[in-house]
């Protein structure tokens, strides 16, 4: 029988072996996901083929971003279906046509800011628009800090740095906003997701997280927000349990409302989560989740040798 996720109104069935690649294909480190409008998923990946194309049934569509990518970190995608690629190897944002033509770049390519400068970008995470189409870059593991720009790529402000208090950050690993234009950042060795106006003005902040690391808003005046939370990454507390890698569903004011996996640790049979790092939905509601199971999986099984093969892109079907 399929495995079930989730109570009540967030149930979802475990879609297993969904992806259908051409003969001689794997994904490796599915950084993030996004869907278009026509609901074709967007797998941005650390393999071979970066950006696989893929339908609702996870068909292969097509591929693209062969030798244009350093390392796949960030995805979001605008009401254009046009996609906003965070690269953390290159330090760049590129934002590309669905067919993968690039449309505009942000940052200079393998050339990073000093470390810890606040200076656009040393290792960028994630990307997410305003309501009014201006661009937020989360900058991430050589800084400490979020990035507001034009439309058009031109530096409007930054905010943040290094630390634990409210507008400091220490690790800021993915950013979304909402109709409204409320700016969310996960702030994941912080253990939090930060609140803050279109103009980095703090408001709030959501704990009760284990190391947020994927965020996705849900859409609507009211949105939902999924979150993906990583497990333990020290030997003191790897086995720990009730401590992820998980999804937390969460209202507009940060209260949980539902939670999918995680009770007992990372795995690979189907329910289970190895490093939750992307999340979409699909017009159905259905949810997919890039894991980044490749490079955590020393953290999580040290002892244990790598398959040749890990799983790294998961389907959760509505019910």
């Amino acid at each position: 029988m399929p495995v079930v996720l989730g109570s009540g109104e967030h149930r979802y069935r475990v879609v297993e072996n969904w992806a259908k690649l051409p003969e001689g294909w794997n994904l490796t480190d599915v950084a993030s996901v996004a869907v278009d409008s026509r609901d074709r998923i967007y797998v941005f990946n650390r393999g071979a083929h970066p950006m696989v194309v893929l339908d609702r049934e996870g068909n292969f569509i097509k591929s693209w971003g062969e030798g244009l990518f350093s390392r796949a970190h960030g995805l979001h995608i605008d009401s254009e279906d046009n996609l906003y690629c965070t690269d953390d190897g290159d330090h760049t944002v590129r934002k590309c046509s669905p067919d993968g033509k690039v449309l505009l770049t942000i940052g200079i390519p393998n050339q990073p800011r000093p470390f810890m400068s606040g200076e656009p970008f040393h290792r960028c995470t994630h990307t997410a628009l305003s309501p009014k189409g201006e661009i937020y870059v989360s900058d991430g593991y050589g800084n400490a800090c979020v990035h507001k720009f034009t439309p058009d790529g031109k530096l409007i402000k930054s905010w943040g740095e290094p630390g634990t208090d409210p507008g400091q950050f220490n690790i800021v690993h993915n950013i979304v906003t909402d109709a409204e234009g409320w700016v969310y950042v996960a702030d994941r060795e912080n253990h939090r997701v930060q609140v803050f106006d279109a103009n980095g003005k703090y408001e709030t902040q959501w704990n009760f997280l284990h190391r947020p690391c994927a965020l996705h808003c849900c859409g609507g005046k009211q949105p939902n927000f999924i979150v993906g939370e990583l497990g333990p990454g020290m030997p003191v507390n790897r086995t720990t349990p009730n401590l992820g890698p998980r999804l937390s569903i969460l209202d507009r004011k940060g209260n949980r409302i539902a939670r999918l996996g995680g009770e007992n640790g990372p795995g690979l049979d189907a329910g289970k989560f190895l490093a939750p790092h992307g999340i979409a939905l699909d017009s159905k509601g259905d949810i997919y989740v890039g894991e980044v199971g490749v490079t955590d999986w020393k953290t999580s099984f040290p002892e244990t040798p790598m398959p040749a093969v890990v799983r790294c892109l998961q389907k959760l079907e509505k019910i």
